[in-house]
């Protein structure tokens, strides 16, 4: 029997004591297997209360047990789920019972990978499953919620429906010669080319920002000693994370601090100060402070505004927003500034909203999570490939056959993000992702 029409078992909780776990089993013969450890099954969608035994007929649970037939499931197959106690060792003692009764033990996102394989949802959706699992704020869970329920899906359709109509449109003019393709034709091909072009334009942009989402924004405070990067963290922070002192070089390892901003995770990294220096320990975490500028998404150059010293060169490419610290030992210097350069006192708090505003849009953010999408990076390379491929075809203009190709190639591309196009080493690098049980 091929893998994929086995029937597979699995704890769909997690490992641990808990009030509640759950054993599923997924396959053709999940009715045959559940009788044998349960006696009898429940009526479809109805939960009813039996006793799970092992091979030796020895009572293992006893707990709730719900049938799904197919193809009304998660899985579209003929699904059995046993909610028992959460203890691990009741746990694995059920998910023997239902092994020995002929299941095979699932593999991770196994299950989600058989929804997909029988069309219950398409690999956009799919993803949302683990990202929603995944998700690190309120925003990024909301928006895995919308994919998840088809809306990401539902807007890439569009596009392919665009192009397809436009395909059409390029055939029909292929089956003339080159002058009786009138002026009318012509223009509602460049029409509905730009209209395809600039749907997906928008599509991208809110992939862009939906994909800070789940990532989140790499952000190191960098600058020379004493300029006051540990005390802006715990000023981020909102708590007092580093160590902050008067003594120069006090940091000498990269400290890293979680938060959010308007939902947005940002990953702070807090490093030792930027300067030549002979103590081996100061030298190596200089060291390590390089390597974490150049692998920022965006770097806080932090000077002390009343002694702005640049640190050492920063590498070319790297965002960064400079911040002079310290105005609150200034006298007549206000808070404030601009996107590149913000004055801020952390003793204080005078600017910090300022920058945190600029932070997101440094990385790109310009909404509230309303209208975003949970792109992943291969989402987000699918959607620049097709846009690549609109553009070549605007350029393409009157050389119909190659107008064409390139219309081919862009809904190709965009054909992989819903799995359409799709090779199984790709779907295999997905579903290795996901948890086991789900």
């Amino acid at each position: 029997m091929p893998r994929d029409e086995e029937t597979i078992a699995a704890i769909a909780t997690p490992l641990g004591r808990g009030g509640i776990g759950v054993v599923r089993v997924s396959g053709s013969r999940a009715g045959e297997i559940g009788r044998a450890v349960l006696a009898r099954l429940p009526a479809p969608r109805r939960a009813e209360l039996r006793t799970a035994r092992d091979a030796r007929g020895e009572p293992v649970d006893q707990g709730l047990v719900l049938f799904f037939p197919a193809p009304h499931s998660y899985t579209g197959e003929d699904v059995l789920e046993f909610h028992g106690h959460g203890g691990a060792v009741v746990m694995q003692a059920l998910l023997g019972a239902f092994l020995d009764a002929g299941a095979r033990l699932a593999e991770a996102g196994e299950f989600t990978r058989r929804a997909f394989l029988n069309e219950r949802i398409d690999l956009a959706q799919a993803e949302a499953v683990a990202d929603l699992i995944d998700a690190a704020s309120r925003e990024a869970a909301r928006s895995a919620l919308r994919s998840l329920s088809g809306e990401f899906s539902r807007t890439v359709q569009a596009l392919v429906r665009g192009l397809t109509e436009l395909r059409a449109l390029t055939e029909a003019m292929l089956d003339f010669p080159e002058e009786e393709v009138d002026a009318l034709h012509r223009a509602d091909a460049r029409d509905r080319l730009q209209r395809v072009r600039s749907a997906l334009e928008e599509v991208l942009s809110r992939s862009r920002e939906g994909s800070l989402l789940r990532t989140g924004i790499h952000v190191v405070l960098a600058g020379r000693p004493n300029v006051g990067k540990s005390s802006l963290l715990n000023r981020l922070a909102g708590e007092e994370r580093a160590i902050v002192t008067a003594i120069p070089g006090t940091t000498r390892d990269a400290l890293r601090e979680s938060i959010q901003i308007e939902g947005v995770p940002i990953n702070l990294v807090d490093t030792a100060g930027l300067r030549e220096s002979r103590d081996e320990l100061e030298r190596l975490g200089v060291e390590r402070a390089r390597r974490e500028v150049a692998r920022a998404d965006v770097v806080l150059e932090v000077l002390d505004a009343s002694d702005p010293v640049p640190p050492e060169q920063l590498p070319e490419g790297v965002r960064r927003i400079r911040v002079l610290n310290k105005i609150d030992l200034l006298q007549g210097v206000a808070a404030g500034g601009d996107a590149t350069q913000l004055r801020v006192s952390a003793k204080t708090g005078a600017g910090i909203d300022a920058l945190r505003k600029a932070l997101l849009e440094a990385a790109g953010w310009h909404s509230h999570g309303e209208n975003v999408f949970l792109a992943r990076e291969r989402h987000l390379r699918a959607l620049t490939h097709a846009r690549e491929h609109l553009q070549a075809a605007a350029r393409q203009e009157g050389r119909w056959e190659f107008f064409a190709e390139e219309l081919r190639l862009a809904q190709s591309a965009l054909g992989q993000i819903t799995g359409e196009f799709s090779a199984d080493d790709l779907l295999g690098e997905i579903f290795a992702r996901f948890c086991i049980g789900k």
